[in-house]
């Protein structure tokens, strides 16, 4: 460690690479740089030791080797990312079906009839129709308007029609509402699919973020970082360069 200091004191390092003499503001020590970059120099030089001393002309590539390195790992997390998404777009499973086209395309004839009752039967303009008929019906046979008196009081006949429609209008009605009973069940399981999908929209997009956060970002203001110190580096070898041409005008 006295050697060390006393290196230090001359500003007069070896470079551990080319073995050449630099200056102290020419370089750095292994123990004053980033790990993963000490590591890389001790793969190629075994033997360096903490107080080794590397210059900034040698130190450069091992700075764009962990550049390198952290652009690519960042590339392929935000390629598996991506295909994570393509995948999950792609699945047939995920599929959003248009309810009411697929149901039209398949209805039958007695579906399509049952449907125009429920559909009729259930307005006013049937209620309506329905109360007018049973009034004229019941004024006809009341009053022998024009002579005629088909159905006397109490209206049996009448109540014979009324308990026939009854009787084919309500089946009609329960088949046209197990048809929006198959529908609804359809929406339901597409809304099922839908929100599925989405979740695991969100799920991935969320992994996305927290890597932005968590990783990207954190490696882009290392990398600025590194290239600050770069760059004060030249500058400190450039200030040097004029002190010493200053020095020689002199």
């Amino acid at each position: 460690m006295k050697k060390n200091e006393k290196v230090q004191a001359n500003d007069a390092l070896w470079c551990l690479v080319d073995h050449r003499e630099y200056d102290l503001i020419d370089g750095n020590f292994i123990h004053e740089l980033d790990p993963y970059i000490a590591t890389l120099i001790q793969k190629d030089y075994p033997k360096v030791a903490n107080n080794s001393f590397i210059c900034s002309e040698h130190l450069v590539r091992y700075r764009l080797q962990k550049m390198d390195k952290m652009i690519s790992e960042d590339s392929h997390k935000n390629r598996q990312i991506n295909e994570r998404m393509t995948r999950l777009m792609s699945k047939d499973s995920y599929r959003v079906i248009d309810v009411e086209k697929q149901l039209e395309t398949t209805l039958t004839f007695g579906q399509k009839v049952a449907d125009a009752v429920a559909r009729f039967g259930g307005s006013w303009p049937f209620v309506i129709t329905f109360i007018g008929i049973i009034i004229v019906w019941i004024f006809i046979n009341s009053v022998h308007l024009f002579g005629l008196h088909f159905d006397p009081f109490p209206f049996i006949l009448l109540n014979l029609f009324l308990s026939i429609i009854a009787a084919i209008q309500a089946p009609l009605i329960m088949m046209s509402q197990n048809r929006s009973s198959t529908y609804d069940r359809m929406e339901s399981k597409n809304d099922y699919h839908v929100n599925l999908k989405s979740e695991e929209e969100i799920r991935i997009l969320h992994s996305k973020i927290d890597h932005l956060i968590q990783q990207d970002q954190p490696n882009n203001m290392q990398i600025q970082k590194m290239q600050m110190e770069m760059l004060a580096s030249i500058n400190n070898q450039l200030t040097e360069v004029r002190k010493q041409q200053k020095d020689e005008k002199l």
